[in-house]
This record gives structure tokens, C-alpha cells and sequence, in this order.
């Protein structure tokens, strides 16, 4: 079936990409005391209320980045990508579908690790949670920015407008 490739993303895709932002922001900037209570627990003891709430913060961000994720890339699926940008050289539309596809997995990855440590108790997750997969995280974050800045002052094409206005 060939489907006509939208010019931009749609009211909701734009919400759920910005929502994302947001958590993604305030978990990678305020992870919350989750440490803390763990270690709180593991020396049988009972964590404080400000640290518990804390640490619930970041679990349910993490929950609504899962969510979010899904629902953008179930989106994705249904309403098709937007089509490439006028400008934009071959081998960075290239690049940026690969990008795209790491970061998606990044943000499914981060929330089941952090799942798997602080449900399940498997240490090396959290390590993977809070190390390398983190620091891949903001390396995408990093490379994204570029990107649309590229976009909007090199290139000079509306990759920006796409997901403010979806133009």
C-alpha cells in the first residue's frame, strides 16, 4: 500500500513529543531520591516521606515516557512519517531516520531498566539505567537540538515548524 507521507506531525503526535520533553527533562535533571530510598529499604529501614514521594516522581515519569513512546511510535505507524525535507542531503535523511530509531529504543530501554532494578531487583540494570544508557541519552538529546539547528539556520527547512505548528 503506498501512502501519501504527511507534510507534518499531527496535534497529537506534536502534545506527545513535547510531553515527552518534559518528563524525559525533569527525570534526567531531578531523578529523585530513587537511590536513596533504595538503599533506605535494602538497610531495613523505612525511607521518608518527602524521599518516597521523590522517588515516585521519577517512576511515574518514567511510566508516562513509556507510554508516550509507545503511543508516538503506534502513532507513527498508523499516520506514516512525515516526508523528508527539501534541502536535506540523502545521507542525513539517512542519518536522522537511524537517530530516530535509537532514540525511540532509548526511550523504551530507560523505563524497563529502571523497572527491572527497582522491581525486580536486578543490579545491573540500574547500572545500565543510570550509566551508559543515560549518557546515551543525552548525547541523543545533544545530537537532536543539532540537528533542528542545522535545520532551521543552515538548511534553512521547517523541521522545526513540523513539530511546533505542523506546518
Amino acid at each position: 500500500m503506498n501512502r501519501i507521507a504527511p507534510a507534518g506531525y499531527s496535534v497529537i503526535q506534536r502534545l506527545l513529543h513535547w510531553l515527552t520533553v518534559v518528563f524525559v527533562f525533569f527525570n534526567l535533571l531531578l531523578p529523585g531520591s530513587i537511590e536513596k530510598v533504595a538503599d533506605t529499604y535494602d538497610g531495613g529501614k523505612i525511607p521518608s516521606p518527602s524521599d518516597l514521594f521523590s522517588a515516585n516522581l521519577h517512576i511515574y515519569s518514567g511510566f508516562a515516557i513509556l507510554a508516550f513512546t509507545i503511543l508516538r511510535l503506534a502513532m507513527q505507524l498508523v499516520n506514516g512519517a512525515p516526508r523528508q525535507l527539501a534541502g536535506e542531503p540523502d545521507i542525513f535523511h539517512v542519518i536522522g531516520k537511524i537517530s530516530h530509531a535509537v532514540f525511540y529504543a532509548v526511550l523504551l530501554l530507560m523505563p524497563v531498566l529502571g523497572i527491572a532494578k527497582y522491581v525486580f531487583a536486578v543490579d545491573a540494570a540500574g547500572g545500565l539505567h543510570g550509566g551508559p544508557v543515560k549518557l546515551l541519552l543525552w548525547a541523543l538529546i545533544a545530537l537532536h537540538v543539532g540537528a533542528v539547528l542545522v535545520h532551521q539556520f543552515y538548511w534553512k527547512t521547517n523541521a522545526l515548524a513540523r513539530i511546533t505548528r505542523g506546518a
